[in-house]
C-alpha cells in the first residue's frame, strides 16, 4: 500500500496531486467512496506520462457539481445516461468523473443498460486487463491497489488483453482503443486477444459503433504525444474512416503537427502548462471543409475543447495586432505583452503568422530575450547589500530585466545609479570591544584605563568623591655647575675645548611639579577609589627622559682631573704608614721626672 501512496505523490504533477485532493475532499463530505482508476493506475505503474485523471465514485457524481465548481473545478461536459463529469482541473489539468457502475448490452454497439455497483463489478465492465485495476482514495484503505484480473503481470509482460471474449462484439470502438494504444505503447495484443480482434473486423462489428464512443476516440487523438503516428496506425487498419468518412493522411498538415510537437516540449520545459489538444485537432483537420470540420466539433464530448479550438484564429489575430501597435513598441513591452497572452495563442501564432515583425519577436521571446536573464543578478547588486532578503527583491529583479531588455543597463555606471535608491541603510558598527589591564588588575577589581571602576554586586553603593587633581608644571631645568678638580702636580693642563665642555656638562632632567587643586574632602568609603585613581594619575606623569651618554672626549678630560687627585692620596697613606713602622726613642730620665713632676 505504502509503494502504492509514494507512487501516486510522485507521479502525479502538482497540479494533479491537487485537484485529486480537492475530489478527494468533497467525496469524504458527501460519505462516498472514491477510487483512482483506468488508464490513470496503468500509466502510474508503467511510468508512462498521466494524461489524464480517471476517478470511479460509489454514488451519482452529478449530485456533487455544484460542490466541485465551488472549488474551482469547471465542468466541460456531463453525460447524463452513463453518469459521466467532463471536469477541467486547477492547472489545465483534464479529469473524468464517473459512477462506478454494471453494464448489460442489449444489441451490440447500442447504448448499454446501466446500474449502480460495486467497484469490483465496474472494473469487471472495462475493455483491457491494463484498464481493469483501481487505487483506493479512503481513509481506511488508501493505497490499496485493487487488481482482480493480474493486469499488473500484462503491464509488465507488455501486452494487451481483453477481459471477456464479447468484448469487440458489445463495443467496437475497442477495436479503435486496441490499436491507438499498441501504437502508443508499442504493445501487441495478446494472442487470443488478437484473434477476437481479427474475427471482429472481418465480421465487420465495426458497422455498430456509436457517435458518442467515436467522439470520445477523437479527443483522445489530440492529446496523443505523438499524433501523427497514431493518425498512419488507424490508418492503416482502415479505422480513419470509420472516425470521419472524408478524413485520411491527405487531410492531415504533417509538417506543422511536427513543429506542434517541439514547440510544445520547448514550453514545457520553459514552465508553460499548455493545452496543446485544440491545436492538434486543427492540423489534424486543416485540409478537411467547414462542414467536415464542424461535424467533428459536434461529435466530441467536452464543449469547452471545442471552444477552444474555434477560437483559436481569432486569439491569434489580436495577439498579433497588440504585438504590432504601440503597446509592444519596445522590446521590454513586448515581453510584458507575452508574457500576459495565453500560451495556447502564444503557440498558434508562432507557427501560423506569415508577419516578419511578429515572427521575431516571438523568437526573441523563446530564445535571445530569457539568455538575457542570465546577466542577473548584477554584482553590484551584492555591493549595495542588495539581497533575496530584501522585500523589494523581486520589483528590482523585474525592472532590471526590463531595462535590460531596452538596452538601459549596459554600463556600470547605469547599473549603480538604477540600483542605488534600493540601497538599505548600513548596519550598526559593533561595538568597541573593552581592553582590560590584565589579569592582575582583573583580580584587584581595578577598571581598565578611561573606565570606571563596576560597582559592587552586593550591597548599597557608595558615593565616590573626586580625589584633588594633580595637574603636572613644567619647571625649567638648570644646569648645575661643574667643579673643576685642580691638576696634580707634574700633570699636563689640559684645554677645555668647546666640545669638551659641552660634553662634560650632564643633559638636564626634565622636572614637573606637582600643584594640587583644592578639592572637596574625601569620604573614609572612598578612599579605597581615590587612592587606585591617584596611583593611575601617577601613571599617566611622562617618564624622565633617558640621560645622553657622554662622548669620549669628556671621559678623558674626566680621568685627566681625576688622577694628581688620586696620586696624592697615595702618596700620604705611604708616607703615614712608614711612620708607624719608624721605633719610638727611649725616654730619659729627666724625661721621666718631668712627667712625674706634672
Amino acid at each position: 500500500m505504502a509503494d502504492y501512496i509514494y507512487s501516486m505523490e510522485t507521479r502525479l504533477t502538482p497540479d494533479q496531486q491537487n485537484g485529486v485532493n480537492l475530489v478527494q475532499e468533497i467525496a469524504l463530505r458527501a460519505g462516498l467512496n472514491l477510487y483512482l482508476t483506468g488508464g490513470t493506475i496503468r500509466d502510474l505503474i508503467t511510468g508512462f506520462p498521466i494524461r489524464d485523471i480517471d476517478l470511479s465514485i460509489q454514488g451519482n457524481p452529478l449530485k456533487l457539481q455544484k460542490e466541485l465548481e465551488k472549488a474551482g473545478i469547471s465542468t466541460q461536459g456531463v453525460d447524463e445516461d452513463l453518469r459521466i463529469l467532463y471536469l477541467l482541473m486547477p492547472g489545465n489539468v483534464r479529469a473524468e468523473l464517473n459512477m462506478t457502475r454494471a453494464e448489460t448490452y442489449d444489441q451490440p454497439g447500442k447504448p448499454p443498460t446501466i446500474a449502480s455497483a460495486t467497484i469490483n463489478e465496474d472494473l469487471r465492465r472495462r475493455d483491457f486487463t491494463v484498464n481493469a485495476m483501481a487505487l483506493s482514495l479512503n481513509p481506511g484503505s488508501r493505497g490499496l491497489l485493487l487488481d482482480p484480473f493480474n493486469g499488473v503481470a500484462d503491464i509488465e509482460a507488455k501486452v494487451l488483453r481483453v477481459l471477456h471474449n464479447y468484448a469487440f462484439l458489445e463495443e467496437p470502438v475497442r477495436l479503435i482503443r486496441a490499436t491507438r494504444l499498441s501504437a502508443r505503447f508499442h504493445w501487441p495484443l495478446e494472442e487470443r486477444a488478437q484473434a477476437r480482434y481479427d474475427a471482429a473486423k472481418e465480421n465487420n462489428y465495426i458497422e455498430n459503433i456509436g457517435k458518442r464512443a467515436v467522439g470520445y476516440e477523437l479527443e483522445q487523438l489530440a492529446h496523443e504525444d505523438d499524433p501523427l503516428h497514431i493518425m498512419r496506425a488507424l490508418d492503416k487498419e482502415g479505422w480513419l474512416k470509420v472516425l470521419h468518412p472524408h478524413w485520411s493522411m491527405a487531410k492531415v498538415d504533417a509538417s506543422e503537427l511536427g513543429q506542434v510537437v517541439k514547440t510544445r516540449q520547448m514550453m514545457n520545459e520553459l514552465g508553460y502548462s499548455v493545452e496543446a489538444g485544440p491545436i492538434v485537432m486543427y492540423f489534424l483537420t486543416r485540409r478537411m471543409g467547414d462542414k467536415d470540420t464542424s461535424e467533428i466539433q459536434r461529435m466530441i464530448p467536452r464543449r469547452d475543447f471545442v471552444d477552444k479550438w474555434k477560437r483559436l484564429e481569432s486569439g491569434a489575430r489580436d495577439l498579433a495586432k497588440k504585438l504590432t501597435s504601440k503597446e509592444a513598441g519596445t522590446p521590454s513591452r513586448s515581453w510584458k505583452v507575452l508574457s500576459q497572452a495565453a500560451p495556447e495563442n502564444i503557440l498558434f501564432l508562432s507557427l501560423t503568422t506569415k508577419q516578419q515583425p511578429v515572427d521575431q519577436k516571438l523568437k526573441n521571446f523563446f530564445t535571445k530575450w530569457r539568455q538575457m536573464k542570465e546577466k542577473l543578478p548584477f554584482p553590484e547588486m551584492a555591493e549595495l547589500r542588495i539581497t533575496p532578503q530584501l522585500p523589494e527583491y523581486q520589483k528590482v529583479m523585474d525592472e532590471a530585466f526590463l531595462l535590460l531588455l531596452d538596452g538601459k543597463l549596459r554600463s556600470h555606471t547605469e547599473i549603480v545609479s538604477f540600483l542605488k535608491p534600493y540601497e538599505p541603510p548600513p548596519p550598526p558598527p559593533p561595538p568597541a570591544p573593552r581592553r582590560g589591564r590584565g589579569k592582575a588588575a582583573a583580580a584587584k577589581g581595578i577598571a581598565p584605563t578611561g573606565e570606571a571602576p563596576a560597582p559592587a554586586k552586593r550591597g548599597r553603593k557608595a558615593k565616590v568623591m573626586e580625589p584633588p587633581a594633580v595637574v603636572p608644571v613644567p619647571v625649567p631645568a638648570v644646569a648645575a655647575p661643574v667643579a673643576e678638580a685642580k691638576p696634580a702636580p707634574g700633570a699636563k693642563k689640559t684645554v677645555a675645548t668647546p666640545e669638551t665642555k659641552k660634553a662634560a656638562v650632564p643633559a638636564p632632567k626634565p622636572a614637573t611639579k606637582k600643584v594640587a587643586v583644592s578639592a572637596p574632602a574625601v569620604k573614609p568609603a572612598a578612599k579605597k577609589a581615590a587612592s587606585t585613581k591617584q596611583a593611575v594619575a601617577k601613571k599617566s606623569v611622562p617618564a624622565k627622559a633617558p640621560k645622553k651618554p657622554a662622548r669620549p672626549a669628556a671621559k678623558k678630560a674626566r680621568s685627566a682631573k681625576k688622577a694628581p687627585v688620586k696620586k696624592a692620596a697615595a702618596k700620604k697613606a705611604v708616607v703615614k704608614k712608614a711612620a708607624a713602622k719608624k721605633p719610638r726613642p727611649k725616654e730619659t730620665a729627666s724625661r721621666k721626672s718631668a712627667k712625674k713632676k706634672k
